[in-house]
């Protein structure tokens, strides 16, 4: 009889022609070739596949992206766009490695993958604040 693969070692998957809409949470790692539309978190690597798209918040360890990808992104590690991606979002990362031919529309902060406040909300907040200082 085989041992069963323990959690942490075990990729989970969302197969091509899957279509996923909500909050998926995930202790390791995380394959996606099929469509997510909502949020992922993940305590290890994701890695979305040619085939995979995902539309709306990422939040893991490390990120390879082959796939289609319009979401706002923080990886703590290392995001590695391939040559077929194509991301269209917010990125805040660790590191950040461009294959030639992968497109790429949007912010990217190499802060080690905290999403920081809105810079316009974070100017209101502090104007507020001086009002209430200087009556």
């Amino acid at each position: 009889m085989s041992k069963p693969i323990p959690p942490e070692t075990s990729v989970n998957k969302l197969v091509q022609g899957t279509i996923v809409k909500g909050e998926v949470m995930a202790n390791g790692d995380f394959r996606i070739d099929g469509t997510l539309i909502g949020s992922i978190t993940s305590k290890g690597r994701l890695v979305v596949g040619s085939t995979g798209e995902i539309e709306g918040e990422i939040h893991c360890q490390n990120a390879d992206i082959s796939g289609k990808v319009k979401a706002r992104i923080a990886v703590s590690e290392l995001l590695t766009l391939k040559a077929s991606a194509n991301l269209n979002g917010d990125v805040s990362t660790g590191k950040l490695a461009i294959e030639p031919g992968a497109k790429f529309t949007g912010t990217c902060n190499m802060d080690g993958g905290v999403m920081k406040k809105d810079v316009k909300a974070a100017g209101n907040e502090e104007a507020r604040a001086k009002e209430k200082i200087l009556g």
